[in-house]
C-alpha cells in the first residue's frame, strides 16, 4: 500500500528538532531517577545537621507563622474569647476603617516615625563618627550610651515620666536654673509625641551606633590615608570616604528603624497612655485596645494584617529600590 506525499506521516513538524514524545518521557524518567538519588545522598549526608535544625523550626513555626496565620483567619472572623468564632468576611475590616481613632493613630504614628528619621536616624550616626575619631576614652562613652539599652524598657519609661512631670521633674527644674519657662511636656498634645521620640531616641541609640562602629571599622585606612594626602578635609574624608565605606549598614539601619518606629508601642502605653487627647495614641496601643478593652479580637487581628501588609510592602519596595546600590557596594 503506497502513500502519497501530502499524507500526515510524511509531513515534517515544525519543531523536528525536539525529541519525539515516545523518547520524552524516558529521558525525563531519567532525569528524575538520577536526582531521586542525590536527594537521598544529600538528606542522609545532613540528616544530623537537619535534626538538629528542625526543634527551632518547629518552635519558630509555632511562635511565629501560627500566630500569623490565626490572626490573618480571625480578621475575617467575629472573636471574643467566649462564644465561637463566626466567620463574618470583610466586616471587621470595614468596621475598623471607619473608627475616627484608626486614621487618628495611624497619623500619630507616621508623624513619629518621621521625628524618629529626622533625630533617632542622624543621632547614632553622628555618635558613632565621633567615637571612632577618638583617641582615648573610647570604651568608656560606648559604656555611658550603651547603658540605656541595658535598663528595664519600664524602668526608663517611669524615669522619663518623672524628668518629664511639669511640678517636680528634672527637665523643669534645669530650665528654672537658667530662667527659662518649664512646660506640661506630656500633658500638652503638641508636645507629647516629640518628647516621646526623644525618649525612643534615647533608649535605642546605643545599640544602632554600636552596629555603626562595627561597621567603621570595616572602612580601609588606605582610603582615608589616600584622602588626607589629596588635602581632603574632615568634612570632605566623611562625605566622599566614611559614608559611602559604610553605605550598605545605614540602608538596612533605615528600614529596620522605620519598621520598629511603626511599632511603637510600649512607651504611649506607660507614659501617656494615648493621650493626651489621642495625641499620642498609635497604631499598635489601638490594636492592645481593641483586644484588650473593648474585647473585639477580630477587629484587632483586622488592624494587624493592614499594618503587616503595610510594613511589608514598604519593606519590598524598599528593598527593591536599594538592591541595585547594595549590591554595588
Amino acid at each position: 500500500m503506497e502513500f502519497s506525499s501530502s499524507s500526515p506521516a510524511s509531513v515534517p513538524h515544525a519543531g523536528a528538532s525536539s525529541p519525539p514524545r515516545d523518547t520524552a518521557f524516558p529521558a525525563q524518567a531519567r532525569a528524575a531517577g538520577r536526582l531521586w538519588p542525590r536527594i537521598k545522598r544529600a538528606l542522609s549526608r545532613n540528616l544530623a545537621g537537619y535534626l538538629f535544625l528542625l526543634p527551632a523550626l518547629l518552635i519558630f513555626a509555632l511562635f511565629v507563622w501560627y500566630p500569623i496565620i490565626l490572626g490573618f483567619l480571625m480578621s475575617f472572623q467575629n472573636v471574643d474569647m467566649i462564644n465561637p468564632a463566626t466567620w463574618v468576611g470583610l466586616a471587621n475590616y470595614r468596621h475598623v476603617l471607619a473608627d475616627p481613632f484608626f486614621g487618628v493613630a495611624w497619623r500619630n504614628t507616621l508623624e513619629f516615625t518621621v521625628y524618629a528619621l529626622i533625630f533617632g536616624y542622624a543621632t547614632p550616626v553622628i555618635l558613632a563618627v565621633c567615637l571612632n575619631e577618638m583617641r582615648h576614652g573610647k570604651g568608656f562613652f560606648r559604656l555611658a550610651y550603651y547603658l540605656p539599652v541595658m535598663l528595664p524598657p519600664i524602668v526608663t519609661a517611669f524615669l522619663w515620666k518623672w524628668i518629664y512631670n511639669p511640678d517636680s521633674g528634672l527637665l523643669n527644674a534645669l530650665l528654672a536654673i537658667f530662667h527659662l519657662p518649664g512646660g506640661l511636656w506630656l500633658e500638652t498634645p503638641s508636645t507629647a509625641l516629640p518628647a516621646l521620640m526623644i525618649i525612643a531616641t534615647w533608649g535605642g541609640v546605643g545599640t544602632t551606633m554600636l552596629i555603626y562602629l562595627a561597621a567603621l571599622q570595616g572602612v580601609p585606612a588606605s582610603l582615608y590615608e589616600a584622602a588626607e594626602i589629596d588635602g581632603a578635609s574632615i568634612w570632605r574624608r566623611l562625605w566622599h570616604v566614611t559614608l559611602p565605606g559604610i553605605r550598605p549598614v545605614l540602608l538596612l539601619m533605615l528600614i529596620l528603624q522605620i519598621v520598629t518606629t511603626m511599632q511603637e508601642f510600649l512607651r504611649p502605653f506607660i507614659i501617656t497612655g494615648g493621650g493626651p487627647r489621642e495625641a499620642t495614641l498609635t497604631v499598635v496601643l489601638l490594636i492592645y485596645n481593641y483586644a484588650f478593652q473593648n474585647a473585639d479580637f477580630g477587629g484587632a487581628s483586622a488592624i494587624s494584617v493592614l499594618l503587616f501588609l503595610f510594613l511589608a510592602v514598604f519593606a519590598l519596595i524598599y528593598m527593591r529600590m536599594t538592591r541595585n546600590s547594595m549590591e554595588g557596594d
